[in-house]
């Protein structure tokens, strides 16, 4: 089993940061991605940004490419998100979640092991 544990939700106005953090605990694998999900309320959960653990090759939304970055710390077992320049429509509980597979994948089905989430809130 691996456990998630997300940080770094809150409020901020439009055109603020946050900076999400998720620390991943347990069975260690290879090869791996670590994603981060977006769910808003009365809206599917979303694909926001990826990263594979071993290249650092990152995947971003459409929607949040020049604005969000994602990376990786090895020694801590810990994926950033760096959300700059935020929006009302980023609204959303954020969850990070990882792939064991070899194959980078946005659907939301694909992802083995979930975080609880953190809630962000950019008010306008």
């Amino acid at each position: 089993q691996v456990q998630l544990v997300e940080s770094g939700g809150g409020s901020v106005q439009a055109g603020g940061s946050l900076r999400l953090s998720c620390v991943a605990s347990g069975r260690t694998f290879s090869r791996f991605y670590m994603g981060w999900f977006r769910q808003a309320p009365g809206k599917e959960r979303e694909f926001v940004a990826a990263i594979s653990w071993t290249g650092g090759v990152t995947y971003y939304a459409d929607s949040v490419k020049g604005r969000f970055t994602i990376s990786r710390d090895y020694g801590k077992d810990t994926a950033i998100l760096q959300m700059n320049d935020l929006k009302s429509e980023d609204t959303a509980v954020y969850s990070c979640a990882v792939d064991v597979s070899v194959m980078f994948a946005k659907e939301r089905a694909k992802y083995d092991y979930w975080g609880q989430g953190t809630q962000v809130t950019v008010s306008s």
